[in-house]
């Protein structure tokens, strides 16, 4: 193992968008045991570091694999195009719409199969920006669009949280009043 390695050489994947779960899960197990800190009880305390450290270097590596929004966010890195998310807020005017379009039906629901109505938008409109995504990396090798599409995510995965924490409230609130009949 080589720390300069990024997360795909280390985990022996081609760098592409498009990963298969089991295999980087298999790959995952197998880094571990080879860097377990116990490997390494005989050869003293600095050894026992070291191999702390790759554990350590390989669970990053791997929470940023197995996670979508990351996984592109890191090959854009990789592919010379920052995200800049903090500093770089300009979206295309169609998706600022559809934004305040969801924002408003968020703050207008006032039933449960609103928000669940408005859950399964949002969860069809990030399957859309996930195969957007993969065919801006993988196929045309364009990371700036790519970082358009990651951008658009990183809302949507934010949006989606709030919808879903809304639906939970609402399913807290029904329970509640079941409980007080």
């Amino acid at each position: 193992m080589n720390l300069q390695s990024d997360d795909f050489e280390l985990f022996q994947l081609r760098r592409q968008f498009a990963q298969d779960a089991s295999v980087l899960d298999a790959r995952w197990k197998d880094l571990q045991r080879e860097a377990h800190p116990d490997r390494f009880a005989a050869q003293g305390a600095a050894a026992q570091r070291v191999a702390m450290q790759w554990s350590v270097r390989i669970n990053e590596a791997y929470q940023r694999l197995r996670d979508p929004l990351k996984r592109a966010a890191y090959l854009c890195e990789l592919g010379g195009a920052a995200v800049n998310a903090e500093n770089n807020t300009a979206m295309p005017a169609a998706f600022l719409m559809q934004q305040m379009e969801w924002r408003e039906e968020l703050e207008d629901a006032s039933d449960l199969s609103r928000l669940e109505s408005l859950s399964r938008e949002v969860i069809q409109a990030r399957r859309v920006a996930l195969e957007a995504c993969g065919q801006a990396i993988d196929q045309l090798q364009d990371f700036k669009t790519a970082v358009g599409h990651v951008r658009a995510l990183m809302f949507i995965e934010r949006f989606s949280e709030e919808v879903d924490a809304r639906i939970d409230a609402s399913h807290d609130a029904m329970d509640s009043a079941d409980r007080g009949q």
